[in-house]
């Protein structure tokens, strides 16, 4: 009994390690999350004995072709050139903007396989609902939050691949993660866009919008990139290319038979027949998208490793490493000890697990880092692999505290002030809509699953 009351002790004392890492990490930003739970890693091998585990790397190598691919299009001016698509959509309908915007933001991201297109994308939202006399809050706000959901959606993102990293040993493909996710996450951002429909006061009698309007705070929204000529010719090529490798990779995903096969010695000299898995055929896809846009549609290496997307891709890329790898140690020195405490509560009602996902990713910053810190658990805990897809939008709960980028670009892109931070923080524009896409998400996800 005592040896058990110290391992019990010991195991908590290692749990408080990892998610003080946690905590310091999402306070130090950036890719503080993963050199923090570096040096937590550190302290649980070193002093406390766990085993090491290993950092995710089929996860890394596909989140840095993908990133390299779409930073080349960007480079090449892709995004400028997708981003003039979207002014003239929006500004087709305006008064419809509040539906409208959500589905503009959820093709972007689902295409990019990242929510930092909506950066591009939040400017133009808040000042076509403004002219079109509609509250900005209404349409920024499920804006914002349709950017964090859709990467879920998308079968190139961060989020996607560490998901699918995990379920292909399960006996499940993209093909069943975009059944789920893709129609899930999208009908719960239109209920999200009903939702906030006539969320507060008519701009019209918004006082604060008065007092903005009377004091000549409110200025014309920045034009968009014009493209002309080659850069023209340049950018749509790149947008062709990336978008090619794209739909190869949803094929390939969904029609296992079209990845070649190629024989393979083992040390005994057999000759044995095995098929391209996935996550390579990704990889190469992508990095070819890449190495095209470079050679043929001039895309700078250089503008490419400087652009926003890398940016946020190697935030992305480090952060899973470490939290992945210290997650990894931890679980892997525990797992008789986690599986059996909650193993009882997790077969009784699946979906609870999801509250689990839901409060990590508050902590995390990313859909991608939760997958890869809290998938092992939910398998080893006897999760089936569909039930997991179905909560994966739980992972997207870091709209809780208005602190991602977004979420703090669509406050400032919001000229008349209807967007905004609460009195007590949690009340802010976007709650209202992130809780109702996440319930209605999983819900449908839930309901999807069944039936397959």
């Amino acid at each position: 009994m005592r040896a058990t009351y110290d391992r019990d002790a010991v195991i908590f004392v290692e749990l408080a390690i990892l998610l003080l890492c946690i905590v310091i990490g999402a306070r130090v930003g950036g890719i503080g999350m993963g050199t923090v739970a570096g040096a937590g890693l550190a302290i649980l091998v070193f002093v406390f004995g766990l085993p090491p585990g290993g950092p995710p790397r089929t996860v890394l190598g596909m989140i840095l072709c993908v990133i390299t691919a779409t930073a080349s299009m960007q480079a090449a001016g892709g995004l400028d050139y997708l981003v003039g698509i979207a002014e003239k959509a929006l500004r087709a309908r305006p008064r419809a903007i509040t539906f409208v915007a959500p589905i503009v933001v959820f093709v972007f991201v689902f295409l990019s396989g990242t929510a930092h297109v909506t950066y591009a994308l939040l400017p133009m939202i808040g000042e076509v609902s403004r002219t079109a006399g509609i509250r900005p809050e209404r349409p920024m706000s499920i804006a914002a939050i349709t950017g964090l959901f859709a990467v879920m959606a998308s079968p190139i993102s961060a989020a996607t691949v560490a998901l699918l990293g995990f379920v292909v040993p399960l006996g499940l493909g993209l093909r069943d993660i975009m059944l789920i996710a893709v129609p899930s996450t999208f009908i719960g951002c239109m209920l999200g866009a009903l939702a906030v429909s006539r969320m507060g006061r008519e701009l019209d009698d918004d006082p604060e919008y008065k007092r903005k309007l009377a004091a000549g705070e409110i200025k014309a929204a920045a034009s968009t990139v014009k493209l002309e000529g080659v850069a023209l010719t340049r950018a749509r090529g790149s947008v062709i290319v990336f978008l090619s490798a794209t739909v190869l990779v949803v094929v390939l995903g969904l029609i296992p038979s079209l990845r070649p096969r190629y024989s393979v010695l083992d040390t005994s000299g057999t000759e044995s027949v095995e098929q391209l898995e996935l996550a390579p055929a990704i990889m190469m896809t992508m990095l070819a998208a890449a190495g095209i846009n470079m050679m043929v549609f001039k895309a700078p290496p250089e503008k490419t490793l400087k652009s926003p997307v890398m940016s946020a891709g190697m935030v992305a890329l480090v952060s899973i490493a470490g939290l992945g790898w210290i997650g990894s140690s931890f679980f892997e020195g525990n797992r008789t000890a986690i599986v059996g405490a909650i193993s009882h509560v997790v077969e009784g009602a699946p979906w609870l697990f999801a509250l689990g996902m839901f409060a990590l990713s508050v902590l995390l910053f990313s859909q991608a880092a939760t997958m890869t810190t809290l998938a092992p658990v939910g398998i080893a805990l006897g999760i089936s692999g569909t039930h997991l897809i179905a909560m994966f939008p739980a992972a997207a709960g870091f709209f809780f505290l208005p602190t991602y980028g977004p979420i703090v670009a669509a406050i400032s892109f919001d000229q008349t002030g209807t967007t905004k931070i609460g009195k007590y923080v949690i009340n802010h524009s976007f709650m209202v809509p992130g809780v109702v896409v996440t319930i209605s998400a999983i819900a449908i996800g839930f309901g999807i699953a069944s039936m397959l």
